[in-house]
Formats: structure tokens, C-alpha cells, sequence
């Protein structure tokens, strides 16, 4: 089967799920024909994306997701409807150029890993292609989803748009923490997580230091104050300031990184413990290397999986930077083996439920505008 992928290209999830399930369509003799990119600007891909994809790459504007942040300001968030609607032709452009490159390419199957604009795209077009839509987003359309307590009008938001992303969709294959029984009323599916190749490759072992990625600089002041009180603690920080060196060492036991795949693979497999901002990836990436996790989620969707987490057992939630706290947590921290058997199930149980779709072919059964409600 000939396969197109779109990605919602924002952060680095997609884009590495993308990467894992196209090694997994080719191993077992189907073809990625075409990758198409979604993202607000035209900026650079991450490195090991551009490295390890075998299909052509191609990109178009699309709206960010990043309005749907937990501690944004009302301010920020009406800025960013404004900029949407001021790029709504733009937009609109970028939905012409899906359907054309559909129809172009020659793809039997549309592969889309939670891009809004490819919902939108068969909403308008109605492509004959059918088209699957993968990613742990969609898992909060199940009706059993644990969430946490959190703003009752983003949940409805973030749903919504969760729907938008799949309409007119074949199946939803939502990339879960734990097994959990399919529903066919949103034709979900829960599979495991797709693990990178390079996180399982690792060989892990508990060093003595605290390894992450410093996402916010609003951080650095929480980091200094908490190195000033415990010099002894060892971090070992990621960051992506541009003005800074490849590696700035403060003093033996404080460093900061720029962010590489390589360097931060070595750090991670070695560290004591993680800290993160409770993104889908880094939590599956620690529970499967056994690392415990400081969780500082930022994001409404990384404020869902950092619950869910904590509740298995991967680490704590904490929104200062006090490391001591995961060191104490460590102590009695529990490999989640149940966690490592389910992922390493991925590729029978993803490939199974492609294939079920295509051959059974119930994309004339999807509903109509009706599952747009939250």
C-alpha cells in the first residue's frame, strides 16, 4: 500500500511518531510516498527528523496549537485567534495544496498525525482516499479518560479540536499509556506508544545526575536559587538558547546543553532521574527506560498526561524546581514492567489495526457533520 503522511509539525511528538510508524509500514513491505508538514511558520525541522525520514518532505502553513496552554493569559490566547483569522486565506491555501498533493501522489491510504487541516481538508474536499488519523490526543475522546481537575471551557476546546483533526476519519488510533477497551461510537482504537528506535536501542543504567530539557527560560531563576541551595545535586540541563555555546558549564555540578537527539539520548540513558514537561514522548521515553520523572506540565494535553502518569507510578508533579523531591521519590521508585511489555506491542497492534481498516474498508460508514460535538 502506498501511504501519504501529514503531520501537525509543532514540538517534536508528531514528528517522531511519524518516523517510527513509517520504519514500521516499510519493514513489513508498504511505502511512505510523501510527507506533508504542517507548521504556523516555515521554520527548520529538528535535525533527526530530516536525517532519518526516507520520504520527500514537503510543508505548508497551518494554525498552532499552542493557544491551548493551561497558563496562557486571555491576552495571549485572543492574539492567537487573531492571527488565525488574519490567515484564514492562507489557511485555506494550505487545504487546497492537501487536496492536491492527495490526489497527486497516488496515495491508496492518508496517514494524519493530528493535523487540523486535513480534517478540515475532507470536511471541504471529500477526497475518495481514506484516511486514518494516529496520535494520543485522541485518546481523550474516550469515554474512560482519567482528567484531572483543569479549565472545564479548554477541555471543551481541546476536544473539539481533537475531533476537528479526524473528521470524516476511517478510525482514530489513539496512542495510550494502558491497554483500554476500543469505542466503536468515536471509532477509537488504543494501541501502545510509539517507542523510537534510539530509546530502545539504550542500555540504561541509574547515574548520579538530574538530566531534562529547559523548555521555559522563566526556569533559569527556579534553577539558580535551587543550585545555590544544594551545590551537590548534579544537573544536567538541555536548552535552546542560540545565543549560548554548544555546552555551558557553570561548575562541576551545573551545565547546560544545546539540544541534540544524540547527546540528549546518551544523557537520558544515563541519568538518575528526568525532569520534563509532561509531554506524551519524554513520559513514555522515562517509563520505558525506567527513569523517574519531575513533571512540570505547561500545556492543557501535558497537564492530562502527567495525571495519568503520576497515577502509574512514572514520578510526581511538581511546578517548582525542587529536585530533592524526585530524589526522595526515587528511592522507592518501581520499574513499570506491565508499561515496557505493552509498548514494546506497538508494532503488531498499530500495523493490525491499519490493515483491518483498509481491508474492511469502513470509510463509507463515517458519520457526518453531527461528530463535531464535544
Amino acid at each position: 500500500m502506498k501511504f501519504l503522511f501529514i503531520i501537525q509539525g509543532e514540538g517534536t511528538g508528531h514528528l517522531s511518531q511519524a518516523l517510527s510508524l513509517e520504519e514500521m509500514l516499510i519493514k513489513n513491505g508498504h511505502e511512505v510516498i510523501e510527507v506533508l508538514v504542517g507548521n504556523e511558520s516555515h521554520c527548520t525541522l529538528p535535525g533527526f527528523f530530516n536525517r532519518n525520514i526516507n520520504a520527500p518532505v514537503k510543508r505548508f502553513l497551518s494554525p498552532s496549537t499552542s493557544t491551548l496552554s493551561e497558563g496562557g493569559s486571555q491576552k495571549r490566547l485572543r492574539k492567537k485567534l487573531v492571527y488565525s483569522l488574519i490567515n484564514v486565506p492562507e489557511y485555506y491555501r494550505s487545504m487546497c495544496y492537501i487536496n492536491d498533493r492527495i490526489h497527486k501522489t497516488g496515495a491508496e491510504v492518508v496517514i494524519n498525525f493530528y493535523e487540523l487541516l486535513t480534517g478540515l481538508t475532507y470536511a471541504l474536499f471529500r477526497p475518495s482516499v481514506p484516511y486514518i488519523c494516529i496520535g494520543h490526543q485522541y485518546m481523550f475522546l474516550h469515554p474512560d479518560y482519567d482528567f484531572p481537575t483543569i479549565n472545564y471551557t479548554k477541555l471543551l476546546l481541546l476536544r473539539f479540536y481533537t475531533r476537528m483533526t479526524s473528521f470524516r476519519s476511517s478510525k482514530r488510533i489513539g496512542l495510550s499509556f494502558k491497554k483500554m477497551s476500543d469505542n466503536k461510537q468515536e471509532r477509537l482504537v488504543a494501541v501502545p506508544p510509539l517507542i523510537r528506535k534510539e530509546i530502545v536501542s539504550i542500555s540504561p543504567y541509574n547515574g548520579e545526575y538530574v538530566n531534562g530539557i529547559m523548555s521555559n527560560e522563566e526556569l533559569l531563576e527556579d534553577i539558580n536559587r535551587f543550585h545555590a541551595a544544594y551545590p551537590d545535586v548534579s544537573l544536567r540541563l538541555f536548552w535552546n538558547n542560540s545565543d549560548a555555546d554548544e555546552e555551558t558549564i557553570i561548575d562541576n555540578t551545573l551545565s547546560f546543553h544545546l539540544i541534540t537527539d544524540s547527546k540528549f539520548l546518551n544523557y537520558i540513558g544515563k541519568c538518575k532521574v528526568l525532569y520534563s514537561n509532561a509531554g506524551f514522548e519524554s513520559i513514555c521515553e522515562a517509563m520505558y527506560l525506567g527513569k523517574p520523572l519531575m513533571m512540570h506540565p505547561y500545556l492543557i494535553d501535558q497537564i492530562c498526561y502527567a495525571h495519568n502518569a503520576q497515577k502509574l507510578g512514572a514520578g510526581i508533579i511538581n511546578k517548582d524546581f525542587d529536585v530533592n523531591k524526585i530524589l526522595h521519590y526515587a528511592e522507592s521508585y518501581k520499574l513499570n514492567r506491565e508499561f515496557i511489555y505493552w509498548a514494546r506491542s506497538s508494532e503488531r497492534q498499530i500495523l493490525s489495526e491499519i490493515e483491518k481498516t483498509i481491508n474492511h474498508n469502513i470509510y463509507s460508514d463515517v458519520p457526518d457533520y453531527s461528530e463535531c460535538m464535544v
